[in-house]
């Protein structure tokens, strides 16, 4: 099922060019019902889908895991099928370590710039979850979150932020609360044959293999969803971009998609795009579009 969505990147132009004017999401929305389908499929009951979906699992892995699962469930990862790891996660979530950074976050958006202008200036209304990445008509690219953090720095004569970590993270970590707060939903468009082929190039580069691993990020996140690797549960692609920036017990810090991707790519035994590159944002504006629909849950937690 999944796999037909891998092959139709080859026929991305031929697609596209083919769209009426007014429906240029028409196969990234077959796509993503097609993801929505597959995940829950697969999670109506692991155990009895076994040779299905899980031929390495074990029956008491299996037996562990929640079965019925729906869209909207998916947002929760890993956690949404790991009965053991979402205990763990709703104890975390009690105290979160990431508080301070929000309230850190909220200093950043109001402090002033050298020119008297601020973040907020940028962005008068900070629930802004929702609108990111997007593709810009007129530059004719996609536009990160990212992106445009360190676009109101520098236009306005302030150094460019670290694209992983640190104050963008906590900035976002604001964003985020604030998009919760506004009960906001991913809602990526694609309103071009120039979207559309940004959309399926991030497609691509996600069911692509490359690196001396000759991995993609599906053999983990989609046909690998939910199978155990060392002690951990690979997560899904429906509902990867709903809860950033994310507090990584592993960082033991905050992070921004960019970080997490870029980590990924270097376990498929890649070399990552930049984290500004058209590969980067095509991507993330690829596994944004598969979420949409799905509540804003950021920022959040992972192992």
């Amino acid at each position: 099922m999944l796999l037909k969505i891998a092959k139709t990147t080859a026929l991305a132009a031929l697609t596209v060019s083919a769209l009426h004017a007014t429906n240029y999401s028409a196969q990234a929305e077959k796509d993503r019902l097609e993801v929505i389908k597959y995940f829950e499929a697969k999670f109506e009951d692991p155990l009895k889908n076994k040779n299905t979906f899980f031929p390495y699992s074990t029956d008491e892995e299996l037996e562990k895991s929640e079965k019925g699962l729906k869209h909207a469930d998916f947002a929760l990862g890993s956690y949404s099928f790991n009965k053991d790891g979402k205990s763990q996660y709703e104890e975390i979530k009690e105290m979160p370590p990431y508080e301070d950074d929000v309230d850190a976050g909220a200093k950043l958006y109001e402090k002033q710039f050298a020119n008297g202008k601020s973040m907020a200036t940028c962005f008068p209304n900070p629930a802004i979850m929702a609108s990111y990445p997007y593709f810009d008509e007129k530059r004719k690219e996609v536009v990160s979150l990212t992106q445009a953090v360190n676009e109101c720095l520098t236009t306005n004569g302030e150094k460019a932020w670290n694209t992983q970590k640190g104050d963008m993270a906590k900035l976002q970590a604001f964003f985020a609360t604030k998009s919760v707060e506004a009960e906001q939903k991913i809602d990526v468009k694609i309103n071009s044959a120039e979207a559309a082929a940004a959309y399926e190039r991030g497609k691509e580069y996600y069911y692509s293999q490359r690196g001396y691993l000759k991995l993609n990020c599906a053999e983990c996140h989609v046909q690998g969803a939910g199978q155990r690797v060392r002690n951990e549960k690979l997560s899904p692609l429906l509902g990867q971009m709903t809860q950033w920036p994310v507090y990584r017990l592993k960082w033991a810090g905050l992070g921004t998609p960019e970080r997490r991707m870029s980590g990924c790519i270097v376990d498929e035994g890649q070399v990552p795009p930049k984290d500004t590159s058209k590969e980067m944002k095509e991507l993330l504006f690829f596994m944004s579009y598969m979420s949409n629909g799905m509540a804003i849950d950021g920022p959040d937690i992972r192992k």
